[in-house]
């Protein structure tokens, strides 16, 4: 009788649903472009987006200009989603320093703000390679999404793959705001690579 009933556990715990565990975002404290102070740590109880970002990146240009960065992170701001692009770029690379990235936050229409990471800690950490590469981090402080911002590696989202252009993140906040599993919680970032110093 109590081997059957061991057996009838182990079954039972077999064929439950497996419940998957995200996690946890690496937690971290960046400057922005005016010298404040952002911490992540004080960001639990909302949904943060985390973009990797160089403004000299033609991927990014794109994205942000006729692909499918543009004014998304203000129409998720109207929902209460926090945004910041980070740029995990080492100084003297290609798009670093404050004075490159306001210029870009100018000419590409960038809304939210943007935060300097030129030891490529915080990028690191994420294992961000790519710009745009982006992440998704739930309310408790869950990575729920990592990857590209959609299925359109040209970055304008006119050559999507499989036919149909499918906005990652968007998706993945719609998931997370249903209350519902991120249906794709993971793909593959296109475009330019992270300048690390080394």
């Amino acid at each position: 009788m109590r081997t059957l009933v061991c057996c009838l556990i182990l079954a039972a715990s077999l064929l439950a649903p497996q419940v998957r565990a995200e996690p946890t975002a690496p937690d971290f404290t960046l400057h922005d472009l005016d010298g404040g102070t952002v911490k992540l740590a004080d960001l639990r109880g909302k949904v943060v987006v985390l973009e990797w970002f160089n403004p000299e990146c033609p991927f990014v240009q794109r994205s942000h200009t006729e692909g499918s960065l543009v004014g998304l992170s203000k129409r998720q701001a109207a929902k209460g989603v926090v945004w910041y692009a980070i740029n995990s770029g080492a100084p003297g690379k290609q798009g670093s320093g404050a004075e490159a990235n306001r210029k870009g936050q100018t000419t590409l229409h960038v809304e939210n703000p943007i935060l300097l990471d030129d030891t490529g800690v915080v990028g690191k950490a994420y294992g961000a390679t790519n710009t745009p590469h982006m992440f998704v981090i739930d309310a408790a402080g869950n990575l729920v999404y990592s990857g590209a911002i959609d299925n359109s590696p040209d970055g304008e989202g006119k050559s999507p793959e499989g036919g149909t252009l499918v906005n990652y993140v968007e998706q993945a906040l719609d998931d997370v705001a249903a209350k519902r599993p991120v249906r794709t919680p993971k793909t593959k970032a296109y475009g330019c690579s992270v300048k690390y110093g080394s």
